[in-house]
C-alpha cells in the first residue's frame, strides 16, 4: 500500500476534495427525510436513528480528524455535525413524543461525550489505533442496518423499504474514502472504507436482483354463472 500511496500523493488535494463534496453530498440526503416530516406535519413512521446515528459519527470523526491533523476530515465533518444537529432540532419540532425523543438524543451526546473524553484520556501512541477501532465498528453498525431485515427482503423477493438513494450515494462515498485512504497509507480508513465499501455494494446489488415493490400475484378470473 505504501507504493500506491506514493504513487498517488500528487492527487491527495483533489481526491480529497471530491470525497469532501460526494460526503457533503450524501449528507444532505437527512433532508429528504426532514421534507417527508414537514409535508405530513408529525414524526409517525420516521426513525430518529439516522439522525442520532449521524450527529455521532460526525462528532467521532470530526475528533479523529484533530487526532490526524487532516483539514478534508474535520471541515467535512464539522459541517455534518452542523447538518445533523439541524435534522434532529426540525425532527424535535414535529414529534408527538418531545420527552422520548429529548431522550434519545440525550443518549446520543451521552455517548459522543464518552468517546470524545476517551480519546481525551487514551494515550496519545495508542489513541490513533483504538479510536480508530472505535469509529470502524460503529460505522460498519449504521451501514449494515439495512441489512438486519435481509430474511424479509429474500422472503417477500423485494428491496421495498430500503432507502436507495443513501445506499446508492454511500457506495460512491465510501470508494472515494477509500482512495483517499490509501493516499494517506492510513490502514484504519483503507480497512473501514473497504469492509463500508462491499457492505454497500452489496446492497446495492440487491436492488438489480429484487425489485423496489414485491410482485403482486396475478388476480384470480372471477366466476361467471
Amino acid at each position: 500500500m505504501e507504493a500506491l500511496s506514493t504513487l498517488l500523493q500528487p492527487y491527495k488535494e483533489i481526491v480529497g476534495t471530491v470525497a469532501g463534496v460526494v460526503t457533503v453530498g450524501q449528507m444532505f440526503s437527512g433532508s429528504f427525510i426532514c421534507l417527508d416530516v414537514r409535508r405530513q406535519g408529525h414524526t409517525r413512521g420516521v426513525s430518529i436513528m439516522p439522525f442520532i446515528g449521524g450527529f455521532i459519527m460526525s462528532v467521532i470523526n470530526l475528533k479523529y480528524g484533530f487526532i490526524l491533523r487532516d483539514d478534508t476530515m474535520i471541515n467535512v465533518n464539522f459541517f455534518g455535525l452542523a447538518l445533523n444537529m439541524l435534522y434532529l432540532m426540525l425532527y424535535f419540532h414535529y414529534s408527538q413524543e418531545k420527552v422520548r425523543v429529548w431522550a434519545q438524543m440525550g443518549c446520543g451526546g451521552a455517548v459522543s461525550a464518552a468517546m470524545i473524553g476517551y480519546a481525551q484520556m487514551e494515550d496519545p501512541k495508542l489513541v490513533e489505533y483504538r479510536f480508530g477501532l472505535i469509529i470502524t465498528a460503529f460505522m460498519f453498525y449504521l451501514i449494515a442496518s439495512p441489512l438486519f431485515n435481509l430474511g424479509n427482503i429474500i422472503k417477500n423477493k423485494s428491496t421495498e423499504g430500503m432507502p436507495f438513494p443513501i445506499i446508492l450515494s454511500g457506495t460512491v462515498v465510501t470508494f472515494m474514502w477509500l482512495l483517499y485512504g490509501v493516499i494517506l497509507n492510513n490502514t484504519f480508513i483503507v480497512v473501514q472504507n473497504i469492509v463500508a465499501f462491499a457492505l454497500c455494494s452489496f446492497q446495492l446489488a440487491l436492488f438489480a436482483i429484487y425489485p423496489a415493490k414485491p410482485k403482486r400475484g396475478k388476480p384470480k378470473p372471477k366466476k361467471t354463472n
